[in-house]
């Protein structure tokens, strides 16, 4: 049976990507070495990393004076390495989710952190308007999209401090002015490759201006300098990420890519909002991402939670068990996700209902 891969994360890759990964696991580039076992300073890896940078500029059409690094450590480890470099007093955050939660947490380690609106009261389930950012602030940081809650900011806000931004979970999926942006992380393992691989987009100019000591690990520079080599970087996923690039380029480019995203999107919520058995978590439409769908049961079918996971997976349907801080349904839409997929789910739904 076909399966329909809704995972959050790891997620879906593309065909494209898995098997020219799985074919370099027996012989990469024609070396007779396996991917796995080829030093990260042989000339066909240098030639892999490089081509991924210059995709990913190309992609993103990234302007000069930034520079694309490949960091270990998932976006996670961003959440220090932001305030680590560029926090010198005061850092202003949106909260809209557990990711900015954490993000949080870590920046107050290294100073004063102003929370500038938040979702909280609501559990998550919009996005906060009309804040204000201080214009003392080091930098502003956002959360772009809220796996968990399926809130997203589809918008390069205006900011009049230095921009950060984690966009792992839809990095790829729109046109993103980079220019507006100071640093740009985004862990792989939701529209890129599998986990172990972080990309950061900095630009060069907003580093170097806080007083604090920066181990040699953590500083941006380090990786800059070092051409992203500093340290082994985590050989399979940057291939793997290049393989997706590649097939992001074949697609048409991330414009293409959003043409895709927003069909598939429009085509599940149309099913939800439609439905007299589920409903959107996500009231207001500008709020909701076209990465991951977050809907439950209507309060009297709320029994029926567990027998509809069950009932999707005699389709192939796996992955859209909502976080276990939610509940409900989730189902991720990511790049490598095709609409036959999504129309397997709507299919999948209506059956349900008719049962019941």
């Amino acid at each position: 049976m076909k399966k329909h891969n809704f995972y959050a994360g790891p997620s879906i890759l593309s065909q494209y990507t898995i098997k020219n990964t799985a074919d370099a696991i027996i012989d990469f580039a024609g070396t007779g070495l396996s991917i796995l076992e080829v030093s990260h300073r042989s000339k066909e890896f240098v030639a892999v990393i490089e081509e991924a940078r210059k995709l990913v500029k190309e992609l993103l059409e990234i302007p000069q004076g930034y520079t694309v690094l490949f960091l270990g450590g998932g976006a996670s480890l961003q959440f220090c390495m932001v305030p680590f470099n560029i926090l010198k007093k005061k850092a202003a955050y949106l909260e809209t989710g557990t990711w900015a939660v954490n993000a949080i947490k870590e920046a107050k380690i290294f100073g004063e952190v102003d929370v500038v609106g938040s979702s909280k009261d609501e559990n998550f389930c919009y996005i906060p308007k009309g804040y204000t950012i201080p214009s003392d602030a080091d930098y502003f940081h956002y959360t772009s999209n809220n796996t968990i809650y399926g809130t997203e900011i589809r918008k390069d806000p205006d900011s009049p401090v230095p921009l950060v931004s984690d966009m792992s979970s839809d990095i790829f999926s729109r046109p993103v002015d980079v220019s507006k942006y100071d640093i740009i992380y985004a862990g792989a393992q939701k529209n890129l490759a599998p986990a172990g691989v972080t990309i950061v987009i900095v630009k060069d100019d907003i580093l170097g201006h806080v007083d604090r000591p920066i181990p040699t690990m953590l500083d941006y520079r380090t990786h800059i300098k070092k051409d992203t080599m500093f340290n082994t970087p985590p050989v399979l996923p940057v291939f793997s990420a290049l393989q997706t690039l590649r097939w992001y380029k074949e697609q048409g480019g991330v414009k293409e890519l959003e043409k895709h995203d927003l069909a598939k999107a429009s085509k599940l919520y149309d099913a939800i909002d439609s439905s007299r058995m589920f409903v959107g978590t996500v009231k207001n439409p500008e709020d909701r991402s076209i990465m991951n769908v977050c809907f439950v049961m209507k309060p009297e079918y709320a029994e029926l939670e567990k027998e509809f996971i069950d009932y999707a997976s005699t389709k192939g349907i796996v992955g859209i068990k909502g976080h276990r801080s939610v509940g409900g349904f989730r189902a991720s839409l990511y790049n490598a996700l095709p609409m036959e997929s999504v129309e397997v789910l709507v299919s999948a739904m209506k059956e349900f209902e008719a049962k019941h």
